[in-house]
C-alpha cells in the first residue's frame, strides 16, 4: 500500500499564478507546490483525497490510471475545483465514482457541480455518486480489508475531515484546531501528515510552532508538514526540523 502526496501547496500554490515564489528558491524542484490532494493506492483500489484545481497534472505526473473512490476533507475551492478531471475515469469504467463527504461539503458540491451528480441529458450522464462520510470505512488491499477513520477537526469557521489509514497514517491537510477528546486517534502513528502554513498566526491553519507542538504531543515515528505557503522554503525549513520531521513535496510517496 502506498500513500502519495499529490500536492502540498497552500491555496495559491508555489509559485503563485503570477510567478511569485516568495521566500522559496525557484531552483529547487521541491519548492514547486500544487494545491493539496493525496492518494491511497492498494492492490485493489485507488482512492483520491480531495480534487484540487491542479488534479489533472497531479494525476498525469503520478501515472494514475484509475480512481475507485474520492474522499473530501471540506468544501473550499482549493480542495474541490478539480472535480471535473474525474470525468475520464467514469468514461473508462462506465459507472459513477463513489464520492464521500460531510453534509456541508455535499451541499456545496451539489450546488456548484450538480452536473457531476445528476443526469443532464443522454450525452452527459452523472459521473459521480454522492455519499455521506462515515466514521469508519473499509477499503480492500488484496485479501485484507483496511480501516479508514474520519475525524472532524476545525479549519477556521468550517469543519474539515482528516483521514486515518489503517491506524498507521493520519492526513490532516487543513486544520486550525483538533478537539482534545480526539487526540487519542493521533497518538503513536507511523506517519502524521499535518497542516503547516507558515510561521505567523493564521485563523484557519496551523503555523509552524503549533504544528510542532502537536507533533510533540502525538509522537509519531515520522511527521510530514503540508499545505506549505511560499514563505517556507524547502531546504531552509528542513534544516530547522528534527530528523523525524520533514517538509512535504509534490509526489512524496510513503510505503505502508
Amino acid at each position: 500500500m502506498k500513500f502519495i502526496i499529490l500536492g502540498c501547496g497552500s491555496s495559491m500554490g508555489v509559485p503563485r499564478p503570477d510567478g511569485y515564489f516568495g521566500k522559496c528558491n525557484s531552483r529547487n524542484k521541491k519548492n514547486f507546490r500544487s494545491r493539496c490532494s493525496a492518494l491511497i493506492k492498494t492492490k485493489n483500489e485507488t482512492i483520491i483525497i480531495d480534487t484540487s484545481p491542479d488534479l489533472r497534472q497531479q494525476l498525469i505526473n503520478n501515472k494514475v490510471r484509475s480512481i475507485n473512490k474520492v474522499f473530501y476533507s471540506h468544501m473550499h475551492a482549493d480542495q474541490t475545483h478539480g472535480i471535473n478531471d474525474l470525468r475520464v475515469f467514469f468514461i473508462k469504467n462506465k459507472k459513477p465514482i463513489p464520492v464521500f463527504a460531510d453534509k456541508p461539503t455535499r451541499k456545496y458540491l451539489m450546488s456548484n457541480f450538480k452536473y457531476c451528480f445528476v443526469n443532464q441529458n443522454k450525452g452527459y450522464p452523472a459521473i459521480l455518486k454522492l455519499n455521506s462520510i462515515k466514521k469508519k470505512m473499509l477499503i480492500k488491499d488484496g485479501l485484507k480489508k483496511l480501516n479508514i477513520k474520519s475525524i472532524k477537526v476545525k479549519h477556521g469557521n468550517v469543519d474539515s475531515i482528516c483521514y486515518i489509514v489503517d491506524d498507521r497514517l493520519a492526513y490532516i491537510s487543513d486544520v486550525s484546531k483538533i478537539i482534545k477528546k480526539d487526540y487519542k486517534h493521533f497518538k503513536n502513528l507511523d506517519y502524521l501528515i499535518i497542516d503547516c502554513l507558515w510561521n505567523k498566526y493564521h485563523p484557519s491553519h496551523l503555523n509552524l510552532k503549533n504544528s510542532l507542538n502537536l507533533i510533540k504531543e502525538f509522537a509519531p515515528k515520522k511527521a510530514i508538514l503540508t499545505n506549505l505557503h511560499s514563505d517556507l522554503d524547502y531546504n531552509s525549513l528542513k534544516k530547522k526540523l528534527p530528523k523525524n520531521i520533514l517538509p512535504a513535496y509534490d509526489g512524496l510517496s510513503i510505503n505502508l
